[in-house]
C-alpha cells in the first residue's frame, strides 16, 4: 500500500464536458427482455448516458473542459507547468495524447507532459501524481485532464457492459497554495487482471480474427478488442476493499467520517454505492450521485460527479473524500482539503 500526505497544494478548480448525444437504457429492448429492463435500471441506477460521436475522442472532451476551466478562472496558458492526461482511450498508441493537448491548448513548450493509463481508480492515482508534481520546487500549476470514451471499446450487444458506460472529459487545476493537508491511500492487486480486461494487444497480438464478434458467456457478444468484465468478481472485490480504503484514509488524516463534507465515489452502479454508504454509516446527503444521467464514465466519474453535483457547494473550506476502484485490480481513496474551489457547470460537446 502507498500512504501519502501532501502539504500546501490543492485543487483550485474543476470542469467537465460530456457529449451532446443521449442514449436511454429504457430503449435496450433489443438486448434485455422488456420485462427486465426496469429492474436492470433500478439496480444499476442508470437511466441515461452520454455517448461520443464516432469522430469525438476523450481528448476532445478534455480539451473543451480545459478551455472552460481556463476561461472561467482567467488562467493564462503560460502558467501551466505540467499537463497530465489520464485515460484508457487515448487518441493514438503513439504519440502520447498529452503532447497533442499541450499544443491544442496553447501551453508553453516548457510544459512537462505525459499520459497515465489506469482503470476506474485512475483519477485518484493521477491526482496523487499531480499533487506530487505541484509539491516540487519549480512547479506551481498542474493541469490534470481525465477523460474516457468507453463506448468505443464496449460492444453494444454486451448486456453486462453496454448498459453501464458513458463518455466524459474533465479538467482539474492543482496548484501550490494555502491548503490543508491531503492524504492518499493507494493499492493494487494484479492477481485480478482477468476480471476486467481487453484481451487483444501486445501480449496477444491483434489479427483479423481479433475483430470478429463472438458469443461469449451468458450470450454476451464482443470482439477481442472490446472490454470484458466479470461483474460478480468486481463487485466482490469492491465491497471488500472500498469501505476499508475510505476508513483508512480518513483515520490516517486524523479525522472521522462525521468530519467529511462530501464523499465522492467512482460511479460504478447505484446498488454498490448504496452499500458503501450503509457500510460507512455516512449521511446519504453527503454522497453525491450523477450516475443516473451519465452512467459509469470510468476514471472520469469522480471529477464529473463533483462538477455535476457540487458546482455551487465548495465555497470556503471543505473536506472531500474521493474513492475509485477498478481494473488492475486497483483501488484508492483520497482525503482532500479544498478552499474556495471553483467548479464550472458541466458543458456539452
Amino acid at each position: 500500500m502507498a500512504n501519502i500526505t501532501f502539504h500546501n497544494v490543492g485543487i483550485r478548480a474543476l470542469s467537465a464536458c460530456v457529449p451532446h448525444d443521449v442514449v436511454y437504457n429504457k430503449d435496450l429492448g433489443y438486448l434485455i427482455p422488456d420485462e427486465e429492463i426496469e429492474k436492470v435500471i433500478d439496480n444499476i441506477g442508470i437511466v441515461e448516458r452520454r455517448i461520443a460521436a464516432d469522430d469525438v475522442t476523450a481528448s476532445d472532451l478534455c480539451f473543451k473542459a480545459a478551455q472552460q476551466l481556463m476561461h472561467d478562472n482567467d488562467i493564462n496558458p503560460e502558467s501551466i507547468d505540467v499537463l497530465l492526461f489520464m485515460s484508457q482511450t487515448p487518441d493514438y498508441r503513439i504519440p502520447a495524447t498529452s503532447c497533442i493537448l499541450q499544443h491544442r491548448l496553447g501551453l508553453p513548450k516548457s510544459t512537462l507532459c505525459f499520459d497515465i493509463s489506469l482503470g476506474c481508480s485512475g483519477y485518484i492515482f493521477a491526482l496523487s501524481t499531480a499533487f506530487a508534481y505541484a509539491s516540487m520546487d519549480g512547479i506551481n500549476r498542474v493541469l490534470l485532464l481525465d477523460g474516457e470514451t468507453f463506448s468505443k471499446i464496449v460492444n453494444r450487444k454486451d448486456k453486462v457492459d453496454w448498459p453501464l458506460y458513458g463518455d466524459a472529459g474533465t479538467a482539474t487545476l492543482i496548484e501550490k497554495g494555502d491548503f490543508g493537508d491531503s492524504s492518499f491511500f493507494l493499492n493494487t492487486d494484479g492477481s485480478g487482471e482477468d476480471d476486467l480486461k481487453i484481451h487483444a494487444g501486445f501480449r496477444n497480438p491483434i489479427t483479423p480474427d481479433s475483430c470478429v464478434e463472438r458469443e461469449r458467456e451468458d450470450g454476451n457478444i464482443r470482439t477481442d478488442l472490446e472490454v470484458f468484465m466479470d461483474g460478480m468478481d468486481v463487485f466482490n472485490f469492491a465491497i471488500s476493499k472500498v469501505p476499508k480504503s475510505v476508513k483508512e484514509v480518513v483515520n490516517r488524516a486524523g479525522k472521522t467520517i462525521d468530519d467529511i463534507d462530501y464523499l465522492v465515489f467512482h460511479q460504478s452502479n447505484r446498488f454498490m454505492m448504496d452499500f458503501f454508504v450503509k457500510k460507512l454509516k455516512i449521511s446519504p446527503e453527503k454522497v453525491p450521485y450523477c450516475i443516473s444521467k451519465y452512467g459509469n464514465t470510468s476514471s472520469s466519474s469522480v471529477p464529473l460527479t463533483i462538477s455535476s453535483e457540487l458546482s455551487d457547494r465548495l465555497d470556503g473550506d471543505k473536506t472531500i473524500v474521493m474513492s475509485g476502484f477498478g481494473a488492475g485490480l486497483s483501488w484508492g481513496s483520497a482525503l482532500i482539503q479544498t478552499r474556495d474551489c471553483k467548479v464550472s457547470p458541466v458543458i456539452e460537446y
